[in-house]
């Protein structure tokens, strides 16, 4: 899924209409990437996605159990239930995950060829000497990335789960099957909606700024009102559409893995 990603990416730092490197359409950014950069140019950033998934998968999924445990003690609804763990979960997971996130960005935007790239590690370093470890430096946009990960966990969870008892199960196992991945498809697909504008304001404030030396945007709210402002509602959604072509499916597919994968290790151990 990391071409869309960066693709996600490029298309959410774009500013300026006038910009000559500026992608019009999905299409125009795939052939415009692999002109310019090459096949390795869709690979960009990928090392800090692979060295976080494991940890954030283990910590999105067994903070969601405890969550639900923890709330299971108020006698809440089970559908708040779920959507209270999910928050809960994301918030936990973006603090794991954001500075791999930050990394990530500053090389997905880098449009030099794939050639002469400055290595991951080299990057987190160089972030580390100039801006440290905190808010201005490999902690930066903290708050944006609690905002996406908390709203698309409680979404993404809280629809799953509730549309899944309310969907009755089938005995035929390739209808079970696709009832459980059209559900989760939805999940990533409707959580992907409603978080986009935290993810903008993530990319603007971990990305290169406008003007080199000057911060523009340095606050979550404040960054999508900057957004709003200047370039309208509809810039809050860029990327949009490579994000849910990423995580609709790659949604479905973590819920089944783990749903399965947890039945089977029950079962087992």
């Amino acid at each position: 899924m990391q071409p869309l990603d960066v693709v996600k990416t490029r298309f959410q730092i774009q500013r300026a209409e006038m910009d000559p490197h500026r992608y019009k359409s999905l299409g125009d950014s795939f052939r415009m990437i692999f002109r310019t950069e090459g096949l390795f140019g869709f690979y960009k950033g990928i090392l800090p996605p692979i060295l976080a998934e494991t940890p954030k998968c283990a910590v999105k999924f067994s903070t969601f159990e405890q969550y639900k445990k923890l709330l299971g003690y108020l006698s809440l609804p089970p559908g708040l239930t779920f959507a209270i763990a999910g928050l809960g979960t994301g918030v936990t997971e973006a603090i794991v995950i954001n500075p791999f996130e930050v990394v990530k960005v500053g090389l997905q935007v880098n449009r030099n060829t794939f050639t002469k790239p400055l290595s991951t590690f080299a990057y987190a370093r160089q972030i580390i000497k100039k801006e440290g470890l905190g808010i201005q430096g490999l902690n930066k946009g903290l708050t944006a990335t609690l905002g996406r990960h908390g709203i698309f966990n409680m979404v993404y969870f809280g629809f799953y789960h509730n549309v899944k008892n309310i969907i009755p199960a089938s005995t035929d196992p390739t209808l079970e099957f696709l009832r459980k991945f059209g559900i989760g498809f939805l999940s990533g697909t409707m959580g992907s909606v409603f978080n986009i504008p935290f993810d903008v304001a993530k990319t603007r404030i971990q990305g290169p700024q406008p003007v080199p030396g000057e911060i523009k945007y340095r606050n979550c709210f404040k960054t999508m009102a900057t957004v709003y402002r200047e370039e309208g509602i509809l810039a809050l959604y860029k990327g949009l559409v490579p994000k849910v072509m990423r995580l609709g499916p790659g949604g479905a597919v973590m819920l089944l893995v783990y749903e399965h994968t947890y039945a089977w290790l029950q079962e087992n151990w």
